[in-house]
C-alpha cells in the first residue's frame, strides 16, 4: 500500500470569535485581533486592515495577553489606612470610593479650584481629561508630555503647524535619503519598521544620528554616534554647508514659507498692512504686497526703507564661520569631513534625483500647478534630541534643514497626517483663570503668541502649581509633570489639597530625583499632617505610586474598557487618510474595576461639574461609552469622526447612538482619504484646505507660511530686552534674551554642577518595553529582565572592566552601583542603559528577589528636578528654559569600578503590595 500522511490539522481554531479593537501595549495604537474562547483571550494578533500596522504585530502587542491577565492587576478600590508608603491598605466598595473623592473634590470645585492638581500619565484620552479639568475649574492640569516630547511637538507647531511621529510621517514609498535624529525603537515602532523595511528593499539609504548604535540605528546604513545634546549644532554646521553651496530650494522658500517676509529693522518683527498680513515685495511688479495676494512671486533679496527680508537675515547667520564643519566638530565628536559628506549627500539626493508627479494641484495665491516637485529625502526625530535643555531649538533646527531642501510635504519628504498641519494661530492660547464653581475660562494648554498670553496674576506669580506659561518657561505647552510634586512640597508658588493622578508612576521611574519625591510624598508639616494633604490614584496595576497615594481608583486594562483614540486628541492618522479609532470591552473584567475615564464621568456627575450636567443637575453621560458618542465639541464635531447623523456622515454631524457598533462591526477605526490632487503641499494646497474644512478640522481655511523667523519668540525676547508692558524679572532677561531666538539657535546646556563629571549618560527604552508595565510582563521579562550599564570601549579599557563587573556612577546629585556590559556602538563618552526596567521590591506583584528588583535600576537617582542651588535663593529646574520640557538627558557623571555588590544600590526597603506577589510561573488554559 503507498504511504499516506497522516492528517495534522496544521492551523486548529484556536477561538470562537475574533474582535477587533486597538492595542494599548505602546503609544502605536496598532490594530488587533483578540481571538475570544469560552469568554477569555486566548491570542492576539494584529489586524491586517489596520492603516497603522497593517497586520505587523511586535512582541509588546503579541504579549498584550499577559498584561491582560498580570498578577499586579488592582482588583477593588482601596483606602490608606497605615502612613503612606507603608503599603497598608483597606478594600472599599466602588460607592465608598467615588463618595470619598466627591467629599475631598467638590468643596475644592466649589471654593478653590486651583488647589487641585490633575495630571495624567501616557494615556491616550487627553481632550476628555482636559475636559474635565477645565470643568472642575482648575488650572492644573496636563498629561505627561511635559517630560517626554514636548519640545519635538512645540518646535514643530511654532516652525511649521506640525512635528514627527503623530503629527507627520515620511513618504516611505517614495524617499531615497532618510535621517534619524534620537530616535529609540518604542517610538512609533510598527510604522517605522514596516517604513524601513521598503527603504532597504528600494536600496533607500538611512543615516542615524544617535549617540547609541541600536534598533534602527543598529540597521542604519551609516551611524553618527554624535555627543549628546549637540545635535542642534550638527545640524546648523549642515545648514551652513547647504547655504554656501547654494543647495537650498529657493522657490520653495519663496511661495511657502517666511523667507521673504520683511522685518522691521527697529523691532525684528514682520513688517504688516492695515489687515495685519506679513508683508512682501513681488518680484514681478516689484510692489510691497500682504503675502497672500493673489498672483505674486515673493522676492527673498528684497529690501525696503532699510528693512531686510527674513532669509537676508537667516543667511547672515549661518554663513558666519562660527557654524563650519570645523568650528563643530570636535564639541559633536563627529569630523568635520564627516559632517560635509552628509550636507553633500543631502544636497545629492534632495536636488540631483528631484523628480515630477504630474498631479495638477491650484496654491492658495490662486495658482494652478500642473505637477509636483518631489525631493527624496525624509527626516524623523524624536525624545532623543528632545530631552535636552536646547531641546527645542534643536528641533527647530531639523525643521529648518528640511525646509531649507523644500522637503517638507513634498512628495519623497515629510509629510503631514491630519489634523495637521494648523497654523499656530490655529491653536488657542492658554487659559489659568480659576472661577469657584464655575469652568476654566478656556483650555487649560495653548501656544502663547507673545508675553501677553503668559499665566501669571496682578503680582506676576504663577498661576500654575507647575509654573507653565511663566517666564521661566513661557512655551510650556504641555505644562511641567516633573515639576509639581517638588512645587506642592515647597509652596511655590502655593501649596494645594489634592493631587489627583492617572497612570502616572512619580513615585518611581516617571520622576527625576526619585529618593526626594517620594520623601516629598510623605512629608510631614508642624501639626503632623502631610504637605500635600490628598493623593488620589489611578492605575491598573499595584506600581510603586500605589503605596504613596490615600485612594486608589483601580483602572481596567486596555481590553476590558471603551476608549477614544480621536481626532481631538492622537488620532491614527495617515499622511494620505483621516483615522480614528476605539478601544472597546472585548471581554468584561472579573474584578470590581472601572475605566478611569467612565469614572471620571462619574465624579463629574455627582459633583455636578458644568458641562457634564444638565440645567437640572441631571447628568448628560452615564459613561465614557456615552460621552464618546454624545459629546460635541462644537455643534457636529464629536470625539469620533465616523458613522456620524444618519450612519452616513464623516467628520460633521449630529451624534449616532449606533456610532460604536459601526466601529466595531469595520475593526475598531475609520478612515477617510484625502483626495489624490490635495495629498501633498498641504498647508497651501486649496484643494486640501476644502477637504480639511469639510472634514470638520477648522472652520474655514488655514493656508499660512513655514516660521523661519518665529515672530512670537521675537515678542518675548523684545520683552527681554526692556519693550512692552509686560517684563520679566531681572535674574531671566539674558537668559529669555538667549533662548528665544527667532531664528534657531544652539546653546550648551546648563554646565552649573557638571565639574568633574566628564561622561554624559543617557537612558532610551528598547523596542520591547514602553511603560513600566512592560517590565512586569511574563513574556517580556524574559527578554529584558534586568538592565545593565553599558559602557564604550574608550571607558571600558581606561577603567578596566571585565565581564560581571560593577560600577559606581556619580552624579553632582548622587551615586548608584550596578553592574556594567561592553558596548561597542556608544558615543566613546557616553554610557547609557535602558530605561523602567529596574522595579521597587514589591511593586508589581513581583518577588522581592525579582532581577528587575535586584540587578534592575534606574538612571532616575541620579537626576535632579532642580539645579544645583547658585546661591540666589531660587529654584531653577532641569528643564528647557522655552517649553519646561524635563532635561532628562542632560546628565553628566563620572565612573569608578568596585567590587560586585549582592544587588543594585541604592536598595529601598519591600513595598508591602496590596495584590500580593504572584506565582512563580504562570499557566492557565482557555477553552476545553
Amino acid at each position: 500500500m503507498p504511504h499516506t500522511q497522516p492528517p495534522l490539522d496544521l492551523s486548529p481554531p484556536v477561538s470562537d470569535e475574533i474582535r477587533k479593537t486597538t492595542c494599548y501595549m505602546c503609544a502605536c495604537r496598532c490594530g488587533i485581533n483578540a481571538h475570544i474562547k469560552d469568554g477569555k483571550v486566548a491570542y492576539i494578533e494584529g489586524n491586517r486592515d489596520h492603516p497603522v500596522n497593517q497586520g505587523v504585530l511586535c512582541a509588546k502587542g503579541s504579549a498584550g495577553i499577559m498584561q491582560h491577565n498580570a498578577p499586579s492587576r488592582l482588583r477593588k478600590p482601596l483606602r490608606r489606612v497605615g502612613p503612606r508608603g507603608s503599603g497598608e491598605f483597606q478594600e472599599i466598595s466602588w460607592e465608598e470610593a467615588i463618595s470619598t473623592a466627591v467629599g475631598w473634590l467638590t468643596p475644592l470645585h466649589e471654593t478653590a479650584p486651583h488647589k487641585l492638581a490633575f495630571f495624567t500619565g501616557r494615556d491616550q484620552s487627553q481632550s476628555f481629561t482636559s475636559f474635565w479639568a477645565q470643568n472642575f475649574g482648575t488650572p492644573n492640569y496636563a498629561a505627561h508630555g511635559g517630560f517626554c516630547s514636548v519640545n519635538m511637538a512645540t518646535a514643530g507647531i511654532y516652525t511649521m503647524g506640525g512635528a514627527f511621529w503623530e503629527f507627520g510621517q515620511p513618504d516611505w514609498d517614495r524617499t531615497k535619503l532618510f535621517l534619524l535624529f534620537g530616535v529609540a525603537e518604542d517610538h512609533d515602532s510598527n510604522p517605522i519598521k514596516i517604513g524601513i523595511g521598503k527603504l532597504k528593499a528600494r536600496g533607500a539609504r538611512v543615516i542615524g544620528v544617535n549617540p547609541i548604535r541600536t534598533g534602527y540605528n543598529a540597521v542604519a546604513d551609516d551611524w553618527v554616534g554624535i555627543t549628546p545634546g549637540t545635535d542642534g549644532l550638527l545640524v546648523l554646521a549642515l545648514v551652513h554647508c547647504l547655504i554656501k553651496a547654494g543647495k537650498i530650494d529657493l522657490d520653495y522658500l519663496a511661495r511657502w514659507t517666511n523667507a521673504p517676509v520683511l522685518l522691521d529693522k527697529k523691532t525684528g518683527l514682520f513688517l504688516r498692512d492695515d489687515d495685519d498680513k506679513p508683508l512682501v515685495r513681488d518680484r514681478k511688479s516689484g510692489k510691497i504686497t500682504a503675502f497672500d495676494t493673489a498672483g505674486i512671486y515673493p522676492d527673498l533679496s528684497a529690501t525696503h526703507e532699510g528693512h531686510r527680508t527674513v532669509f537676508q537675515h537667516l543667511a547672515e547667520r549661518y554663513l558666519s564661520a562660527e557654524h563650519a564643519p570645523e568650528a563643530v566638530a570636535e564639541r559633536c565628536g563627529i569630523p568635520a569631513p564627516r559632517i560635509r559628506a552628509i550636507a553633500a549627500e543631502l544636497a545629492r539626493v534632495a536636488f540631483d534625483e528631484a523628480f515630477e508627479i504630474e498631479r495638477e494641484w491650484t496654491d492658495f495665491r490662486g495658482e494652478t500647478h500642473r505637477t509636483m516637485t518631489g525631493r527624496p529625502v525624509a527626516m524623523h526625530a524624536m525624545r532623543g534630541v528632545s530631552a535636552h535643555a536646547n531641546g527645542f531649538q534643536t528641533c527647530r533646527a531639523i525643521h529648518l534643514l528640511q525646509i531649507l531642501l523644500g522637503t517638507v510635504e513634498a512628495p519623497g519628504g515629510f509629510r503631514f497626517k491630519p489634523p495637521y498641519p494648523k497654523p499656530v494661530e490655529a491653536h488657542p492660547t492658554p487659559h489659568g483663570q480659576g472661577r469657584p464653581g464655575r469652568p476654566l475660562d478656556g483650555p487649560h494648554l495653548g501656544f502663547p503668541r507673545g508675553p501677553e498670553d503668559l499665566l501669571l496674576d496682578d503680582q506676576g506669580n504663577a498661576k500654575r502649581i507647575d509654573k507653565a506659561f511663566t517666564w521661566e518657561n513661557p512655551l510650556s505647552a504641555h505644562g511641567l509633570m516633573h515639576m509639581v510634586i517638588s512645587n506642592a512640597r515647597a509652596g511655590d508658588p502655593y501649596h494645594i489639597d489634592t493631587l489627583f493622578l492617572y497612570m502616572a508612576n512619580m513615585a518611581w521611574n516617571s520622576s527625576m530625583n526619585t529618593k526626594g519625591v517620594i520623601d516629598m510624598l510623605t512629608a510631614r508639616n508642624d501639626d503632623g499632617g502631610y504637605f500635600i494633604p490628598r493623593i488620589i490614584y489611578s492605575d491598573a496595576y499595584s506600581s510603586e505610586m500605589v503605596a504613596y497615594a490615600d485612594l486608589i481608583l483601580p483602572d481596567t486594562t486596555y481590553l476590558e474598557r471603551h476608549d477614544c483614540i480621536s481626532l481631538l486628541d492622537r488620532p491614527i492618522c495617515e499622511a494620505e487618510a483621516a483615522a480614528d479609532a476605539i478601544r472597546w470591552p472585548v471581554v468584561e473584567p472579573d474584578r470590581e474595576v472601572r475605566g478611569f475615564q467612565s469614572a471620571l464621568v462619574t465624579l463629574a456627575n455627582r459633583i455636578g461639574l458644568p458641562g457634564f450636567v444638565e440645567s437640572d443637575g441631571s447628568p448628560k453621560w452615564k459613561d465614557y461609552a456615552d460621552y464618546m458618542v454624545h459629546h460635541e465639541r462644537r455643534p457636529g464635531i464629536g470625539p469620533l469622526m465616523g458613522w456620524r447623523g444618519d450612519g452616513s456622515q464623516t467628520g460633521r454631524g449630529a451624534p449616532n447612538p449606533g456610532q460604536i457598533d459601526r466601529y466595531i462591526e469595520n475593526g475598531g477605526f475609520c478612515i477617510h482619504h484625502i483626495p489624490e490632487e490635495a495629498q501633498f503641499f498641504k498647508p497651501w494646497n486649496a484643494g486640501y484646505q476644502d477637504w480639511a474644512v469639510k472634514l470638520g478640522l477648522y472652520d474655514s481655511p488655514q493656508p499660512y507660511l513655514f516660521s523661519l523667523w518665529s515672530e512670537p519668540l521675537r515678542r518675548f525676547q523684545r520683552a527681554a530686552e526692556g519693550h512692552g508692558e509686560r517684563q520679566p524679572p531681572e535674574h531671566l532677561r539674558d537668559r529669555l534674551r538667549q533662548v528665544m531666538d527667532p531664528l534657531p539657535i544652539w546653546y550648551d546646556t546648563d554646565q552649573a554642577g557638571h565639574e568633574g563629571f566628564p561622561i554624559r549618560a543617557l537612558t532610551q527604552r528598547p523596542m520591547a518595553m514602553y511603560h513600566s508595565w512592560g517590565s512586569q510582563n511574563a513574556w517580556l521579562r524574559q527578554l529584558h529582565g534586568h538592565n545593565p550599564l553599558y559602557v564604550p570601549t574608550k571607558l571600558w579599557q581606561q577603567h578596566g572592566f571585565g565581564e560581571g563587573d560593577w560600577a559606581r556612577v556619580t552624579s553632582a546629585h548622587g551615586s548608584i552601583v550596578v553592574p556594567v556590559a561592553h558596548h561597542g556602538g556608544l558615543n566613546e563618552n557616553t554610557i547609557w542603559t535602558w530605561n523602567a526596567i529596574g522595579k521597587r521590591k514589591g511593586a508589581w506583584a513581583l518577588a522581592e528577589d525579582a532581577p528587575e528588583a535586584t540587578r534592575g535600576f534606574l538612571l532616575n537617582h541620579l537626576i535632579h528636578e532642580l539645579h544645583p542651588p547658585r546661591g540666589d535663593g531660587l529654584r531653577w529646574s532641569n528643564s528647557d528654559p522655552v517649553t519646561g520640557q524635563a532635561a532628562w538627558f542632560d546628565l553628566r557623571v563620572r565612573i569608578e569600578k568596585v567590587p560586585a555588590p549582592a544587588e543594585c544600590d541604592p536598595a529601598f526597603p519591600p513595598l508591602p503590595s496590596p495584590v500580593g506577589q504572584g506565582p512563580a510561573a504562570l499557566s492557565w488554559k482557555v477553552g476545553k
